[in-house]
C-alpha cells in the first residue's frame, strides 16, 4: 500500500468517528520500525454505533474479502460485521485488517489503555504502545513476526535508554 492509501484509510476512519487502535506493521513504523507494511491493521470497538460508523466509512470503497476467489458473494454491512469478528479486506483505497480480537487478550476495551492518540498522515489515530505491540506479536506466534519482534525489542531498548515517542 502506498502512503496515500494509508492516509486515505486513516482519514476516512477518523472522519466517520470510528473507534480503533492501530496495531501491526503501521504501528511498528510509528514506533520507528524500518519494515515495510502493505496494509492497515486495526482493532475496532464492537459497539453497534462504532460498527455502523465503520461500515459507513468503508462501504464507499467496495470492501471485499482478501484472498478469496473473485465473485464470491460478500456484502460489507452491519449484519456481516456483527456476524464475524476479524475481516481481512481489500478496498479501492488499500487493504485493511479489521480485528475485533487478537491473540493476547486483545480487544478494543483491553487495549485502549495501552494506546495513545497521535496524528499520522494528517489523521488522528490511536496507536498501540510499543511494549504492548511486542506482546501482541509474541502472542500471535506467527513465524513472520520473529524478525519484527527482534527489531521492536531493539527499539524498546533505545526508548528505555532515554529515547521516547
Amino acid at each position: 500500500m502506498t502512503e496515500n492509501g494509508f492516509r486515505d484509510l486513516l482519514v476516512e476512519l477518523e472522519r466517520a468517528g470510528v473507534e480503533f487502535i492501530l496495531i501491526g506493521g503501521l504501528a511498528a513504523v510509528v514506533h520507528g520500525s524500518s519494515r515495510a507494511t502493505v496494509d492497515v491493521d486495526v482493532v475496532y470497538r464492537r459497539s453497534r454505533e462504532n460498527m455502523e460508523r465503520l461500515v459507513s466509512a468503508l462501504q464507499p470503497f467496495a470492501p471485499y474479502l482478501r484472498g478469496v476467489p473473485p465473485g464470491l458473494p460478500f456484502r460489507f454491512d452491519l449484519e456481516t460485521l456483527e456476524s464475524g469478528l476479524n475481516f481481512t479486506l481489500i478496498t479501492q483505497i488499500g487493504d485493511i485488517d479489521l480485528l475485533a480480537e487478537v491473540p493476547g487478550n486483545g480487544t478494543w476495551e483491553t487495549l485502549e489503555k495501552y494506546s495513545k492518540e497521535i496524528e499520522i498522515f494528517g489523521a488522528k489515530s490511536r496507536v498501540i504502545s510499543l511494549p504492548k505491540l511486542i506482546e501482541l506479536k509474541i502472542a500471535s506466534g506467527r513465524p513472520k513476526d520473529i524478525e519484527a519482534i527482534a527489531e521492536l525489542q531493539a527499539i524498546q531498548r533505545n526508548v528505555d535508554n532515554g529515547m521516547n515517542w
